[in-house]
């Protein structure tokens, strides 16, 4: 069962890295006429977008960047976050299901061992500074503390306040860094 798990996720996330990098304006097609039918079908559609993009590893600043030219700041914002903690939950789970942690203590013990120490000391600020600093990928932190079996309250508060903060500095000034634009 694992394996066809597996193969299904890995055709998915091909699948959805080929829309995006050889077929980039499918999404902007697809969020136009989700939102011409309604708003609330377009906001449905953006969340659908933003819980599974940690699957296939891209980035939330492009999906902001892609709502920006869609949404308001405040809808924008809270459709991130939702999508955020979905796909962040998703991929914890998903690690737990697929037994990524007895798999990494066998083939890393001493890293996994170092890697536990370190978090239970600073689990929380650990996944705060992770979630804030941009270079380091959130969905990996995802997959770590689901393979070490990372509280997922502790988690999920760890990455709402870290992807918080990111995310609403880059509506904010992607917000405005477009309405300069438009004058």
């Amino acid at each position: 069962m694992k394996k066809y798990i597996i193969f299904v996720w890995i055709l998915l996330a091909l699948g959805a890295l080929y829309l995006y990098f050889l077929q980039p304006d499918f999404f902007q097609n697809q969020l136009r006429s989700a939102f011409g039918l309604s708003v609330f079908f377009g906001y449905a559609f953006f969340l659908i977008l933003g819980s599974l993009r940690g699957f296939t590893l891209i980035p939330v600043t492009y999906l902001i960047v892609l709502g920006l030219l869609f949404l308001n700041p405040l809808p924008l914002f809270v459709l991130i976050m939702l999508g955020i903690l979905i796909s962040s939950a998703s991929i914890y789970f998903f690690s737990e299901f697929m037994r990524l942690g007895t798999f990494f203590e066998k083939k890393y013990p001493k890293k996994i061992l170092r890697l536990k120490n370190a978090f239970a000391k600073n689990e929380l600020p650990i996944i705060i500074f992770w979630s804030f600093f941009p270079f380091l990928p959130t969905d990996l932190i995802c997959y770590v503390a689901g393979s070490l079996r990372v509280d997922l309250k502790k988690l999920l508060l760890g990455i709402l306040i870290g992807e918080g903060i990111t995310s609403g500095l880059y509506i904010f000034f992607g917000n405005q860094l477009i309405r300069y634009l438009h004058k």
